[in-house]
């Protein structure tokens, strides 16, 4: 291995900037299942379709994959998040439906999985309740667990979940931008950061692997899109843009970690995590992220706050 293939100080690797994110309101439960395969199941199909809020209802993820000594029911579990921007007006009442949407149609259809709430709030959804009528009036309150819940007859024996499912403040967009010489460093990069961000609790990554190819932009040049390729930064326009283009010279492939999490501090641990592992990738030109001068939000994560 040359020299100049050695992975980089992070003072100089990583640029001096900040990510940008932005509050969210966000619901958390824990699903829990017969074992591991079914709990997988049940995870991937409850964060389905959730990767960005720009098309899909929600932004969702695993936070956590909890031992069965730790579980009301004593069977392995996952703690999941439903993040929905804050500054929807309708953002209470929109995060009920995309909870009540896929607690119902990728938990309740799951073989042996169960939902129970992780957030006690003095608001809350009476999710349990609404879910419940698919037993078509056989179904039944009862505490189990020592959790108050509702009680489904199934195909499959008895589904279980929390009459009550609360809610709280949460940040999204957190994010890191991982610039390489060809697409192996990038995604080598990219892929040990959203390991070590998933490490974190209360952290979850919503892309596919936790990475995404095509960081995007607020705005764009068709008004009926909210969102648009960050064409600034994408490595085939340089020539194209010019000296509009911010991609640096031997960069050829761009790779996106972006994190949602219960507090900023959570973020900034997840980041911390990030740059840290990706560091280590030889050839990474530069670790960076995304922001827009504070008009997305004011959930501000300085990565060389995050050095030590």
């Amino acid at each position: 291995m040359s020299v100049a293939s050695e992975p980089l100080p992070l003072n100089e690797l990583v640029e001096d900037t900040y990510a940008e994110g932005f509050r969210s309101l966000y619901g958390e439960v824990l699903i829990t299942a017969r074992d591991r395969k079914w709990l997988d199941h049940a995870t991937s199909a409850a964060t389905g379709h959730a990767s960005s809020t720009i098309l899909c209802d929600c932004e969702a993820g695993v936070a956590e994959i909890v031992s069965p000594e730790s579980t009301p029911d004593g069977r392995i579990g996952a703690v999941v998040q439903f993040h929905v921007p804050r500054f929807r007006k309708d953002r209470r009442e929109h995060l009920e439906k995309v909870m009540l949407a896929r607690i119902s149609q990728n938990v309740l259809t799951c073989p042996t999985a169960r939902c129970f709430n992780r957030i006690d709030s003095d608001d809350y959804f009476k999710l349990g309740r609404k879910v419940a009528f698919f037993g078509d009036r056989h179904q039944f309150r009862e505490e189990r667990y020592e959790q108050k819940g509702w009680v489904i007859p199934i195909l499959g024996g008895e589904f279980f979940l929390s009459r009550r499912f609360g809610m709280s403040d949460g940040v999204m967009g957190g994010n890191l931008w991982f610039f390489g010489p060809n697409e192996d460093v990038a995604i080598e990069a990219a892929e040990r950061a959203a390991e070590a961000s998933d490490l974190v609790p209360g952290c979850i990554t919503t892309f596919p692997g936790g990475i995404a190819a095509s960081g995007s932009k607020a705005g764009s040049s068709y008004d009926f899109t909210i969102a648009s390729t960050y064409a600034e930064f994408c490595p085939t326009l340089k020539d194209k843009l010019g000296q509009k283009s911010r991609v640096p010279d031997g960069v050829h492939c761009i790779m996106e970690l972006i994190l949602n999490g219960e507090s900023l501090d959570c973020l900034k641990e997840g980041t911390r995590a990030a740059i840290h592992a990706a560091a280590k990738v030889p050839g990474l030109i530069r670790i960076s992220a995304g922001n827009y001068g504070g008009r997305l939000g004011k959930s501000f994560i300085h990565l060389h706050e995050l050095l030590d």
